[in-house]
């Protein structure tokens, strides 16, 4: 057998990973000194003197061949021998839950190099990762590389990345018609995120029961004409849950939107016996709480895997910039061109090929409202 490759590669750690630690404050006992009229000529004119600071935080590791540029995209290189592949159904803080190929679980850490890599994302390890982890005994064990992620579901958190799952096939945006409302402008971020991730993205209404069906025509219209797949569902009626059961088949899928629309109720309908926890909307704020308190991976009965996650009420998108808002706008696309100015932001100008169309309803209002809100916002982080 051929000998793996290895590199010896720099990256970057965190800032707590090491501290200088200088034995002596020579500075002020040189000031002590020359106030007591002590002479200091007879210093060695060797001696340096330097502030407080971080030692260098960089450091030479080996990587294996698949690594790729990018302090996040290290591959480490470990002992495959001593090694077991797992995938992480949960993660909080340096704690998580690791399944393996033969489906056990065990509660493992993160070794220490992996955790303190600098890296964009807040996190060393979310759910969905797929890890390399020894085991300590049949109960816990330690992770000890995180392999290359494809496909997440991030957004903006501190001017970093909150990767909030990893390796997914397909993001299921769940909104309510009602309790709480329905909110479009939380639809089109989200809408942006997949298609920055190249993740394909279905629509579900829920709570369809609560309000008359001709009040949703409009919106499901709206993103059915430009190309995204909506289905409408109850889990009091039970309309479109055998629908979603399909959809969600064979694939690897993740719930999101915000609190009360009915995620972890959906799971509970489409697969029962899960036993997810659930919790009625607030009336006075409409409003839903927090049940989910972190995102899990959740294998299916009828196959395929779906991660539940934690509500959102707001989403800050991440790596995105202004400029390329319009490209995520799917319907916007062919009348980019028509535009009189090539760096046009569709929202001042004169001659603008997306206002014309709007004005001539062949973009939906609603749809370049959010898009100038989303713009707006940028100015407003600045």
């Amino acid at each position: 057998m051929a000998k793996k490759k290895k590199h010896k590669v720099r990256v970057a750690f965190n800032k707590n990973r090491s501290k200088r630690r200088r034995q002596n404050d020579l500075t002020r006992q040189i000031d002590d000194e020359h106030v007591r009229g002590e002479h200091t000529d007879d210093l060695a004119s060797t001696e340096r003197f330097s502030g407080k600071g971080e030692l260098t935080r960089n450091r030479t590791i080996i990587s294996s061949a698949e690594s790729s540029n990018g302090d996040d995209n290290v591959v480490l290189d470990v002992d495959d021998a001593n090694c077991f592949n797992g995938r992480v159904l949960s993660a909080t803080g340096l704690n998580s839950i690791v399944q393996d190929d033969e489906g056990n679980r065990y509660e493992c850490t993160v070794r220490r190099l992996v955790r303190t890599m600098a890296r964009d994302a807040r996190n060393a390890v979310v759910a969905g990762d797929s890890v390399l982890f020894q085991r300590l005994d049949d109960q816990y064990g330690v992770i000890e590389r995180v392999n290359p992620r494809e496909r997440v579901l991030s957004r903006g958190s501190q001017r970093r990345e909150h990767i909030i799952v990893a390796n997914i096939d397909q993001i299921v945006i769940v909104m309510s018609a009602a309790e709480p409302r329905l909110k479009p402008n939380l639809i089109d971020r989200l809408l942006i995120s997949a298609e920055k991730g190249e993740v394909p993205a279905l629509i579900c209404i829920n709570k369809v029961d609560l309000i008359d069906r001709g009040e949703l025509q409009t919106i499901a219209g709206l993103y059915s004409r430009i190309g995204y797949q909506v289905i409408m569902t109850s889990t009091m009626t039970g309309e479109g849950i055998e629908y979603l059961r399909m959809h969600l088949a064979g694939r690897e899928s993740v719930l999101t939107g915000q609190s009360g629309v009915g995620k972890s109720s959906l799971l509970n309908t489409v697969q029962p016996g899960l036993g997810l926890a659930t919790a009625n909307v607030s009336r006075a704020h409409e409003k839903g709480r927090h049940t989910t308190r972190r995102a899990q991976l959740l294998p299916l009965n009828f196959g395929g895997w779906v991660f539940d996650t934690p509500g959102i009420r707001q989403l800050e998108l991440w790596d995105v910039i202004p400029e390329e808002v319009e490209g995520f706008f799917i319907e916007f696309r062919p009348f980019v061109a028509k535009c009189k100015f090539p760096d046009c932001s569709h929202i001042h100008e004169t001659g603008c090929g997306v206002k014309l169309a709007v004005a001539n309803g062949l973009i939906s209002s609603a749809r370049y409202e959010s898009y100038y809100k989303i713009v707006d916002d940028f100015a407003d982080i600045r």
